[in-house]
């Protein structure tokens, strides 16, 4: 995601400078004000601003989303849980739970 609050826009510094450059070279004499603008200064003002964002930054945005989007905790579904282990019911499968570990992990190691 992009912060906002510090945007600013490029094109009113640009002309700022330019215009304090201008009235600095204003009283130096008629050879300055005739001498054509340097062809990077208009090329510069000319170029339009672009931003890329890195596929990193896009995958991070896309988690990010994906968090925002997921169910809040299933309190019941925990009480239950809870209540299945305290009273000696709660049984776990080893086989299951190797496998969702190996899943995980790879899963981590898609990610890098």
């Amino acid at each position: 995601m992009l912060d906002t609050k510090m945007a600013m826009d490029i094109k009113q510094v640009n002309s700022a400078a330019t215009s304090r450059i201008n009235s600095s070279n204003a009283g130096k004499g008629s050879a300055a004000q005739s001498a054509p603008a340097a062809p990077a200064q208009t090329a510069a003002a000319q170029k339009a601003d672009s931003v890329s964002i890195t596929p990193q930054a896009q995958q991070l945005q896309n988690v990010q989303t994906k968090m925002a989007d997921m169910p809040d905790i299933d309190q019941k579904k925990v009480d239950e849980i809870k209540a299945a282990i305290a009273e000696g019911r709660y049984k776990i499968d080893p086989d299951k739970l190797a496998t969702n570990i190996a899943n995980f992990e790879n899963d981590l190691s898609d990610l890098n």
